[in-house]
């Protein structure tokens, strides 16, 4: 401060009131107390820190310390005041230590100290403040200026340390609710062996044989039958401010989630009293759109409004699902093999196609264990799908020939999982080429079947025939290849590659960037929320008997499955869209191409519109970046940053940190590759892979989760095989998913796909923190402006005929990576972070 004489000092502080909150709920005790408190004026202890040493001592000079009393609130806000006399030696105000003198916790949002020469100083807060007499330690808040380490004012160094001590915790004891420590623990919740037996699963992480990225630690007790595991609890812990805003728990989404499990879920399977029985008919399905499904009188019925249509009568309820676009759209587009190749680069699952670089194709597993390892996709079968077109070698030559290759991931667990009731299992990979029109045809469907129970290896190909009993082959080989699809998209292409690689970043970047960090401030909102969606995973979807295990494909070995995934497929380096579409040879560098790639599928939606994404993503995120750090001394001498780093590696990521593919981080060019990777992953990855789920798996048959019974042709008996031939489609049905799994998946589907009404869509909004600094905002302004031209270039592609993948009669046009939506199932919408 530029005066020597006292200065007055305005000081708002402004709360979120909660949910049924402390300023309604006064027939509480603590509230009661909590309103005497503001009315002595002594709700919020406040103590100003100065960003200057006391020259004469050299030590941290003393706080100012006031008391704020409530002032008022206003539209779900509540506001408190207090004045300061800041003597004029002061100095610049750098920080705010908070105590909350009430009973209850807080949602403090932010600060403002008005009366100031320069102009007011915010500090935007976005955290839950614990009650004095839960936790007597003082909160910091550092002003909303970015410091690096390095620059960090004199008066503040001590309590940047402080704060980032604080958040790593001790490595010890069980986390309260309350908490706010960020530590890691391995994948070893899933289970549940202390209920029954069965339940048991492996620890994933901390092991050559299972690993895995890690979790949050919540220091929970050890299971009495397998001290491996930990106990599981009623709810899972995660730092106190991961959890969901007021708003957003308060919103549809949480109770939608809430509902469904806990209330529609035991209402469906206690209508259906076989939970293996599959629908009698086609119009059986289409039933749970037009007339509903009977189930008991449901619970909560208003919970379930959005995800399902309840109409009561005396006796039951009738649910209704909401009609999922595709099935709107043309009922009978699953049908079509041109929809089933479309889907592979404009579908919920467009990571898993590749080209094809070596013929013949091989298995890399061990024929004394699976059998031969020559795939039964011979020249002269593909020839015979591609003939008018060219020969083998010529689509070979021309990388004409592409594949979805799930046979060596998937055929180790062929035994274990047929030995589950009612599911069955193949190793797959199905083959396409590209059409001169820029379209897919599929060519063939391997299936195999290892050497297994005294049986030889059994393998067959299967191709779109046109005589009636290789076309119902066809559609058989279809289901099941397309339940290994979902179970990999889910498993793997959603689960593995967003969710779960992403809790490390999390928790890395809260121990190790101090919130005056510029890249924490760059880095939060992309990770906002993450840790608790996790959290209700591994509750109910990805755990032992959970809607994974019931109701997808390799059932209790999912995430074993996820986790041999992991191990042989995941890399850093590859995680980022150019890095990855270069993996799988679906592009090749091209520097007089756009964004310096030439995709060798032109018409490819996902990666189209990706690529322009990814382009808009990096430039912010380079704009960003170059502004703090001008060259390479100064990122190898940030402290904090290099620790970040190096913790994400050796400890988020432990089972691969001795890699050498992890990017170094030596120049400013190495931190925007990195920050972009993550921010890419966190938003335009998770959100391509999640919210068109209900879009184009709302309607079961489309991508079946499950395939119940092997393919008919698979050791026939007479009786089977003429149950085949006399009614294929009602033996299809039963292959299907049964009533419940399908019902079960749809439900968590519609919940999965929605946006919840504050959602917070990349660029729509900026951050509080980017606003301090002028080029920033300014670039800020750009991204948003970019992000804003992308949806009217989507559009237009969109009403492009020519582009025969992104639309045409009855075809869901590919909207996921539009940036902006409504709330809802839009099927398009790209959020910050992965909130749900």
């Amino acid at each position: 401060m530029a005066t020597n004489m006292p200065i007055s000092v305005k000081a708002t502080i402004t709360v979120k009131l909660t949910v049924g909150g402390f300023l309604s709920s006064l027939f509480k005790l603590s509230y009661r107390l909590d309103d005497i408190s503001d009315l002595l004026g002594k709700s919020f202890l406040l103590e100003l820190v100065s960003a200057e040493l006391d020259p004469n001592t050299g030590l941290e000079k003393k706080p100012i310390s006031r008391y704020a009393r409530r002032a008022g609130k206003k539209d779900g806000e509540g506001t408190y005041e207090t004045n300061f006399v800041i003597p004029g030696d002061f100095g610049e105000i750098g920080a705010v230590l908070v105590q909350n003198e009430l009973r209850n916790e807080l949602y403090l949002k932010h600060i403002v100290l008005n009366g100031l020469p320069n102009g007011p100083i915010a500090f935007n807060c976005s955290s839950w403040v614990q009650s004095k007499f839960d936790n007597p330690e003082k909160r910091i808040f550092f002003s909303n200026k970015a410091y690096l380490p390095s620059q960090t004012p004199n008066g503040l160094k001590g309590m940047r340390e402080k704060e980032l001590i604080s958040l790593r915790g001790n490595g010890e004891g069980e986390r309260k609710t309350s908490d706010r420590i960020y530590d890691y623990d391995v994948y070893n919740d899933l289970g549940d062996p202390d209920s029954k037996p069965e339940l048991g699963r492996p620890v994933l992480g901390g092991s050559k044989n299972y690993p895995y990225p890690r979790r949050c630690r919540t220091g929970r007790p050890r299971s009495k039958t397998d001290p491996e595991t930990e106990t599981r609890s009623v709810s899972f812990y995660v730092p106190r401010d991961e959890e969901f805003s007021e708003v957003k728990r308060a919103s549809f989404i949480t109770k939608m989630a809430d509902s469904v499990l806990h209330a529609l879920i035991p209402s469906l399977q206690a209508s259906l009293i076989d939970s293996h029985l599959g629908f009698p008919s086609f119009s059986d399905i289409d039933d749970l759109y037009y007339q509903g499904i009977a189930i008991p009188k449901l619970k909560n019925q208003g919970l379930l409004q959005s995800v399902v249509k309840a109409v009561s009568d005396a006796k039951e309820d009738l649910v209704k699902f909401d009609t999922p676009a595709m099935f709107d759209k043309d009922k009978f587009s699953w049908i079509r093999d041109e929809e089933f190749s479309r889907q592979t680069l404009a579908g919920v699952n467009p990571y898993s196609i590749k080209l094809v670089r070596e013929w013949p194709l091989k298995s890399a597993l061990d024929p004394d264990v699976y059998g031969p390892a020559e795939s039964a996709i011979t020249r002269e079968l593909v020839e015979q799908e591609i003939k008018g077109f060219m020969t083998l070698d010529e689509a070979l030559e021309q990388k004409k020939i592409f594949i979805i290759d799930y046979h060596d991931l998937l055929l180790p667990y062929v035994r274990k999982v047929r030995q589950i009731e009612g599911t069955t299992l193949y190793g797959s990979r199905a083959l396409f080429f590209l059409t001169p029109d820029g379209t897919l045809k599929p060519l063939a469907i391997e299936l195999t079947r290892p050497q297994m129970d005294a049986k030889p290896q059994w393998k067959q190909v299967f191709t779109p025939g046109l005589e009636a009993t290789g076309c119902w082959l066809w559609r058989f080989a279809k289901a099941h290849f397309l339940a290994h699809d979902s179970g990999y998209h889910e498993l793997v292409s959603h689960w593995l590659r967003t969710h779960c690689a992403t809790e490390p970043y999390v928790i890395a970047t809260n121990r190790q960037l101090s919130a005056m960090h510029p890249i924490y401030k760059l880095l939060h909102p992309h990770l906002r929320y993450t840790m608790e969606i996790n959290a209700l995973a591994r509750q109910a979807l990805i755990s032992a008997d959970g809607i994974i295990e019931t109701s997808f494909s390799t059932r209790s070995y999912s995430m074993e499955l996820s986790s041999v995934a992991y191990d042989q497929l995941w890399r850093f380096d590859k995680e980022g869209l150019p890095a990855d579409l270069i993996n799988r040879g679906i592009a090749v560098e091209d520097p007089t191409a756009p964004h310096g790639l030439k995709l060798l599928i032109e018409d490819y939606p996902f990666a189209n519109d990706g690529l322009i994404l990814w382009d808009i993503l990096k430039q912010w995120i380079a704009d960003f970046v170059n502004f703090y750090y001008k060259d390479a001394s100064m990122v190898q001498s940030d402290t904090e940053l290099q620790a970040w780093w190096t913790e994400i590696r050796i400890r988020g990521h432990e089972d691969k940190k001795d890699e050498l593919w992890w990017p170094l981080l030596h120049k400013p060019e190495d931190l925007i590759g990195i920050i972009t990777t993550i921010a890419w992953v966190a938003s335009a990855h998770h959100s391509a892979v999640n919210f068109g789920q209900y879009a184009l798996a709302g309607y079961f048959p489309n991508r079946p989760t499950i395939a119940r019974t092997n393919m008919p042709c698979e050791d026939p008996t007479r009786e089977g095989w003429n149950k085949f031939l006399d009614k294929p489609e009602s033996e299809l049905l039963i292959c299907f998913p049964s009533q419940i799994q399908a019902t079960l998946v749809m439900a968590i589907l519609d919940v999965l796909s929605h946006h919840s009404p504050d959602e917070e869509y990349i660029g729509k909004h900026m951050e509080a923190a980017w606003g301090e600094e002028p080029d920033i905002k300014e670039a800020f302004g750009r991204f948003s402006a970019r992000l804003k031209e992308l949806e009217k270039i989507i559009d237009a592609k969109n009403a492009d005929s020519s582009l025969k993948n992104r639309g045409g009669a009855g075809v869901v046009p590919y909207e996921l990576l539009k940036p902006f939506s409504e709330a809802g199932v839009t099927g398009k919408g790209v959020p910050y972070s992965i909130s749900i």
